[in-house]
């Protein structure tokens, strides 16, 4: 396995966790503006140790993005949060869920642990921006998008068209046989030519409805609509 695919698999985990039972219209999405990643193992064994805390718990944070709610807060990387409002956060999942759910323009107290021991640190949200909410979207359908590299192959497509670069196993955009190399055309008739014009138009998209997407594939141009997320029958 690539370090590229390997980056994409990180990419789309992260992703994916921030949309399962959040609302389906995105434009009531609310944005903390961090990557995160669940605790280990050992990490939770180690919080459990240092903090008092009977079963470790909590979520990490690998990057604060620039310009964001985070930022203003002062969160950092290696923050591990372990409540938002005083609600136990034992996930990706659930804190995710618990952002995006929660008002934008609102306060929102995130209980974090560092070295130096626990603290509140209240978060002002603000609405999740449209081309974040786009990668939200197309991941929970079930694949990632890049702009193409410019130093690619000269057989390759040019530069910053929006190409397939991974679809998750089992999902929907699977099923529909949306496959790695594609390059989208159109997202719900809605023609794109560019990674940041595809990411516009999938926040537009709603997770209620079927998602219909045109794609160049090598020579052939070909339609696919990928069922609805929230559609499929559970387990």
């Amino acid at each position: 396995m690539t370090a590229r695919r390997v980056a994409a698999g990180v990419m789309l985990a992260t992703l994916v966790v921030a949309l399962t039972a959040a609302a389906a219209d995105t434009r009531s999405w609310s944005w903390l503006g961090v990557r995160i990643r669940d605790l280990s193992e050992q990490e939770m064994d180690d919080l459990a140790g240092r903090h008092g805390i009977g079963e470790g718990f909590g979520v990490v944070i690998v990057e604060v993005i620039e310009d964001t709610p985070a930022v203003r807060a002062g969160l950092r990387a290696g923050d591990i949060v372990v409540a938002v409002e005083g609600r136990p956060v034992t996930d990706t999942r659930l804190l995710q869920r618990l952002i995006a759910r929660s008002p934008a323009d609102a306060d929102v107290r995130l209980t974090v642990l560092r070295r130096e021991g626990r603290r509140a640190v209240p978060v002002r949200l603000t609405a999740m921006p449209r081309p974040v909410a786009g990668e939200r979207v197309a991941a929970e359908f079930g694949f990632v998008l890049r702009e193409t590299d410019p130093g690619g192959s000269a057989t390759g497509p040019p530069p910053n068209v929006p190409q397939v670069t991974l679809v998750a196993r089992g999902s929907v955009a699977e099923e529909a046989g949306l496959k790695v190399g594609d390059v989208i055309l159109q997202v719900n008739d809605r023609g794109v030519v560019s990674r940041d014009a595809a990411r516009e138009a999938l926040g537009d998209a709603s997770l209620e409805r079927p998602l219909h997407l045109s794609v160049r594939r090598g020579h052939e141009a070909v339609s696919l609509t990928l069922s609805a997320p929230g559609s499929r029958s559970q387990p």
